[in-house]
């Protein structure tokens, strides 16, 4: 008589629960999910669209932008009066800032190729170790930087010794940075003027906006002048409703402030900007906006224009006819700021020279027609990647970054922001993947103990 052994059969029952159990864990609750607290913020659009043209004469060269926007983010941070108190509302966020109060933004990135990798690997280049807003940031701010300002990749404050920074700098090995900003440099007509080396940087010279806040005494520095305003403050409620438009006094500049009175009966839900703006100096002035840069029926217009040739070699890259150059944008839109921007790949840029991505148009005169048609753009959200780890064992293509090939023959802009996000959820989905490995092995060894039995039969009969 053959008869089958049933003592494994409660692994069967123990085993299959429990890997039940371990799938829905790991399956029964997503992983990509907002959290501020390791500053992490995901944008619900990944990839948007930014049109870009480009124009030269003898002198100045002036670049035009299109891009969309739901509304115009012409507010920054405020001052509001609440009780007896100045409240500062507006700080910097994960992702959009709740009140709408971030300004909006268009940046470009240019080099003359002093930077070789750049036109390359385009914006990730400057984003190092400790990086600002990153979950893994560092104890201090750190902004962009390029890799040669530090001793150790991998350590944010192994910076170069300042005599090897200036030299880097005296050889080129900086970006130059275009910052137009809607709210503390549009009203003035005026781009803030940066560049990007071991950090990023100002231009020598005046700000275009200064803080509007005395620490001592708890209140602003400068209020709004009621002769020339006919107001001293604006009205909580109508930054809230969206009331405030580019005819508005919705920034305030030296040129209509007068010193704050704390004797003035302030009330309720008075608002006063937490800047001031103030026209710049010398090399931080060299950007200007050509026309006016305004937001209409969905999208803003942006033109700026700068000489050609700054005179600060040492700030600005200095352009030429013919010459050719690598650059990369990016935007601040819906309140966002820090690293919550869409940026772009670098595109080559020529004056005069048809065999690159963008072509700056010659023209002669004062303003160009602007008959040639637009670059289209495509900017993505990067997530939390920066270049110590692309150029790491942990990245799959670090050898092809080894070899200089470029980014954009590898990825498309989708995928690049489907990777960055991936990797702000890197231990997450490394956690995910493992429980449901193990959950798969405890079904497998359950189901096998299981059904063992079956291949070991055994035949009982009488003894002789």
């Amino acid at each position: 008589m053959i008869t089958h052994n049933k003592g494994t059969s409660p692994w069967l029952v123990l085993g299959l629960p429990v890997a039940l159990g371990l799938a829905w864990i790991t399956q029964g609750t997503g992983v990509i999910e907002n959290d501020p607290e390791r500053n992490i913020s995901i944008p619900e659009t990944l990839t948007m669209p930014l049109q870009v043209q480009a124009a030269y004469n003898d002198d100045e060269v002036f670049f035009r932008y299109r891009w969309p926007a739901e509304r115009p983010g012409i507010h920054h941070d405020v001052l509001v009066r609440e009780g007896d108190q100045w409240v500062r509302k507006g700080r910097a966020v994960p992702g959009s800032e709740p009140d709408g109060l971030h300004e909006d933004r268009v940046t470009m990135l240019m080099d003359d190729g002093s930077v070789p990798q750049f036109g390359r690997y385009g914006g990730y280049l400057a984003v190092g170790a400790g990086a600002a807003g990153f979950t893994d940031e560092a104890p201090e701010e750190v902004t962009k930087s390029l890799p040669a300002t530090r001793m150790d990749l991998g350590d944010w404050a192994s910076r170069q010794d300042p005599a090897v920074i200036n030299a880097q700098r005296e050889a080129g090995y900086f970006l130059d940075l275009w910052h137009w900003r809607a709210h503390r440099s549009n009203p003035l007509g005026v781009s803030d003027d940066q560049w990007v080396g071991e950090s990023r940087s100002s231009d020598e010279g005046r700000s275009p906006y200064d803080t509007n806040w005395d620490e001592d005494a708890g209140e602003p520095l400068w209020m709004f002048s009621p002769e020339l305003t006919d107001m001293t403050a604006m009205r909580w409620e109508d930054i809230e409703s969206g009331a405030l438009d580019f005819d508005s006094y919705y920034y305030l500049s030296e040129t209509f402030a007068i010193p704050f009175d704390p004797d003035h009966d302030w009330q309720e839900g008075d608002t006063i900007p937490y800047r001031l703006l103030q026209a710049p100096s010398d090399s931080r002035g060299d950007i200007h906006v050509h026309g006016e840069g305004r937001w209409v029926n969905g999208y803003w217009y942006v033109t700026l224009v700068r000489s050609l040739d700054t005179g600060n070699p040492l700030d600005d890259k200095i352009l030429h006819d013919q010459g050719l150059y690598s650059v990369a944008f990016a935007v601040h839109r819906n309140a966002t700021g820090g690293r919550w921007h869409h940026v772009s790949l670098p595109y080559s840029l020529g004056l005069g020279r048809n065999d690159a991505d963008l072509t700056a148009t010659y023209f002669q005169g004062n303003s160009p027609d602007w008959a040639e048609e637009w670059k289209e753009v495509t900017l993505f959200y990067p997530g939390q990647v920066n270049w110590p780890l692309l150029v790491s064992d942990a990245h799959a293509g670090a050898e092809d970054i080894a070899e200089g090939t470029p980014v954009r023959a590898r990825h498309s802009e989708k995928q690049l922001a489907l990777y960055g996000i991936e990797m702000e959820f890197n231990d997450a989905i490394t956690l995910r993947w493992l429980m449901t490995l193990i959950a798969g092995l405890v079904a497998m060894f359950g189901v096998t103990l299981a059904l063992l039995p079956a291949f070991r039969s055994t035949r009982k009969g009488d003894r002789s």
